[in-house]
């Protein structure tokens, strides 16, 4: 991580209330562009940079950065949670029925009834989340033509 990258890091850690950490500015720097990654996978990015980290000590960092808004933490039905440094926003996910691959797409147009339920039951909505699944275009591209 470049000396710049750090300090924003560290001070989004700060201003979220959080001490900062090696372990912690390692995981913004593993989820830093790369996309939806489990928990497995930001640990061995984070375990180049340091080696004495645990795969449990990466699961507390991905809880508290997720706790403090750093990191959204999303769970696609059948695949291990994944977590994203994209916060802040209303955006929503293409999820691949094949390959398992993620992609964000930003906020849904037309009617919202999924949005705003028509009766929130007294609960004071603050998220929706939408997920659609389908086939990506590389999975598409490698079926036998019809």
């Amino acid at each position: 991580m470049d000396t710049a990258t750090e300090h924003d890091a560290a001070a989004r850690i700060r201003a979220a209330g959080l001490k900062v950490t090696a372990p912690r500015l390692a995981v913004l720097e593993a989820l830093s562009g790369h996309g939806h990654l489990d928990a497995e996978t930001v640990f061995e990015r984070v375990r180049g940079d340091l080696p004495t980290t645990s795969l449990q000590a990466v699961y507390g960092v991905l809880a508290a950065l997720s706790g403090a808004g750093l990191l959204r933490r999303i769970e696609p039905a059948g695949s291990p949670a994944l977590y994203e440094g994209r916060t802040g926003d209303n955006h929503h996910h293409l999820v691949c029925t094949r390959c398992h691959t993620v992609a964000d797409v930003d906020c849904v147009v037309g009617q919202p009834p999924c949005l705003e339920p028509g009766d929130a039951g007294g609960f004071a909505i603050h998220t929706a989340e939408v997920t659609f699944w389908g086939l990506c275009a590389d999975c598409r591209s490698s079926e036998p033509a019809a």
